[in-house]
Order: C-alpha cells, then sequence, then structure tokens
C-alpha cells in the first residue's frame, strides 16, 4: 500500500505485513477445485516436499495433497497442480527451515545500531537483534509484490497504531508500526506464503506482530536488504 496520511504533525502512510517457522498459517476455508490428472514439472520435488511417493507421477492422492497445501496457502488455482507457483513456495519454506537460529549470518544486517528488526526479502525472513544476540525470530513475513516492493535500506519506526485501518483498501493493519512512509510491520489475516506478496507492507501473523510490538518502539531502526523472489 501507498496512501498518505496526516495525524497530528506526523505525515504518515497506510498500506495493508511472523510466527516460528513451524508454523504454516493457513489462509482460512475455500470451497475445493476440481483435482487435475496431470502431472507437472516439479511433481517429484513436490511430491518429496509432502511426504508422498516419489515417482513423478500425478495420482489421486498426490493431487488431493497438493491441493490442500494449495488451498491451505492461497495459491490459485487450487488444482493439485505441480506447477512453478507451488514448487515456488515450497523451496522458499526449504530455504526458510535451513536459516535455523542464525539468519545474520552474513553479517548484511547491521550489528553496530543495538535493537533492529531485520527483514530480509529474498528469503522473506523478519527477526529482531541487538548487537550480535538475536531476539526474536527468524519468521516467515510476506513483503511487497512486484509493482509494490517493500523498499529497502535502513529506516527507522517512526508511528504506531495497534488497531490502525487502512483507508485506501479498508482492511485492518493490527499492531501496525510504520517504518517508511505507508510501510510498516502488521498482522495480516493471510499465510505468510501466500502470493504474490502484499502492497508495501511486512505482512506478519498475529503472533509474531504482538511479539515485534512488545520487542520495538518509536524510534528503532529497522533494516530491509535483498529482493523478494518475482519482483
Amino acid at each position: 500500500m501507498g496512501e498518505t496520511r496526516r495525524r497530528a504533525t506526523v505525515v504518515l502512510g497506510t498500506t495493508a505485513l511472523v510466527a516460528p517457522l513451524t508454523l504454516a498459517l493457513g489462509a482460512g476455508p475455500a470451497q475445493a477445485a476440481s483435482c487435475t490428472t496431470s502431472t507437472g514439472p516439479y511433481q517429484k520435488q513436490v511430491e518429496k516436499f509432502l511426504g508422498r511417493p516419489v515417482d513423478g507421477r500425478q495420482s489421486a492422492a498426490d493431487c488431493k495433497a497438493i491441493q490442500a497445501f494449495q488451498t491451505k496457502h492461497g495459491i490459485k488455482p487450487n488444482i493439485g497442480y505441480a506447477g512453478p507457483v507451488t514448487w515456488g513456495v515450497m523451496d522458499l519454506m526449504n530455504k526458510q527451515k535451513a536459516v535455523g537460529k542464525n539468519p545474520n549470518k552474513a553479517g548484511k544486517c547491521p550489528v553496530n545500531k543495538g535493537r533492529i528488526a531485520c527483514v530480509n526479502l529474498t528469503l522473506q525472513l523478519s527477526w529482531i537483534q541487538d548487537g550480535k544476540k538475536l531476539v526474536y525470530g527468524p519468521v516467515p513475513v510476506r513483503t511487497g509484490r512486484d509493482g509494490y516492493e517493500t523498499r529497502t535500506g535502513l529506516k527507522k519506526i517512526y508511528w504506531r497504531n495497534i488497531d490502525h485501518v487502512s483507508t485506501i483498501y479498508d482492511v485492518p493493519m493490527p499492531y501496525a508500526q510504520f517504518f517508511d512512509g505507508g510501510q510498516a510491520f502488521h498482522s495480516a489475516g493471510v499465510s505468510m506464503w501466500n502470493p504474490p506478496g502484499s502492497r508495501g507492507c511486512v505482512n506478519m501473523t498475529k503472533t509474531a506482530a504482538k511479539k515485534y510490538w512488545s520487542l520495538l518502539k518509536n524510534g528503532d531502526d529497522v533494516y530491509v536488504y535483498g529482493r523478494k523472489p518475482g519482483t
């Protein structure tokens, strides 16, 4: 989102944002589509990810398992096809899991700023650190889609509103913490792996957004780097 508004003397923005990596938040119930019999280009990889027999051939059970995954994370069409979007989400999950508890291994998020919220767009992960100490996370996030990219660089939280509502999209943005114009951390009621992404904000699960709210304050640093897949 990129709307801005004035509250008191501060120009603010309204946009539309984690929980532990073991949590895969569903996007809500959806009507099941018909299951495809077609074998997808990423059939073996998807079968392995889902714990299915890896034979590279679509079966009715494979389709149902893939379809359930797609429905859970808002991947459309949810017809059980092992295509590039579905595999891209799974591959990202694998990469996020591989990070473990050392998200700043490459040292790209500054360690000389004290408490800072880091956002790795490439891996769609965020965490809070204090110097070299990991305070919270890493947790999966959902950042700006193509054309609405979450802007990179060093920023500061400048306004917080626990019950914020976007005036452009008329959607709730709980636990909103703005750090760059209309871009903010906030809770969102969709899967963190729901493509194609937000309209610029860093979407988080309610659990993570509440934790960020408790750990951060106005004036705290935020560092955003990397590039979201597909942007």
